[in-house]
């Protein structure tokens, strides 16, 4: 299918991943860490602590950013001191190029794919949808 300027429709759910792996908020940074090298992922989901309560996302960024480069021990910071909550989030059936709008204005590298409903079914990248919407 194209749109109107002729250009392919793509939308998240075409590129995201659905692969989501989860983490307690009070965990530690350092068990963090150990999901993400055992899984050779570079982020987690943050679990709702209740039901009205909003999913986080903690990345290799903020590790690196709130734990390494501060000097701080891995095993005494908890994933909620350091998360990104709420997490951004992109419906599934966005168009690709919005949601790249959207990701370069806030000026993060990846966001959490939800249905209409709310309910999280995966993971986007900048890399996903830029490279999806590439000719090539």
């Amino acid at each position: 299918m194209t749109d109107r300027h002729d250009q392919p429709v793509l939308r998240v759910s075409d590129v995201m991943g659905t692969e989501l792996h989860t983490i307690d908020g009070l965990a530690t940074a350092a068990e963090a860490m150990a999901s993400m090298k055992r899984l050779q992922i570079s982020s987690l989901v943050v679990n709702r602590r209740h039901g009205n309560d909003e999913l986080g996302v903690i990345t290799v960024s903020d590790l690196a950013r709130d734990v390494i480069t501060q000097d701080r021990a891995p095993e005494r910071v908890n994933v909620y001191e350091i998360m990104s909550k709420p997490a951004l989030t992109v419906r599934s059936g966005m168009l690709a190029r919005y949601a790249v709008r959207l990701l370069v204005q806030f000026g993060v590298s990846r966001a959490l794919v939800i249905d209409d409903d709310g309910n999280p079914l995966g993971l986007v990248t900048l890399r996903d949808l830029v490279l999806g919407l590439s000719d090539a």
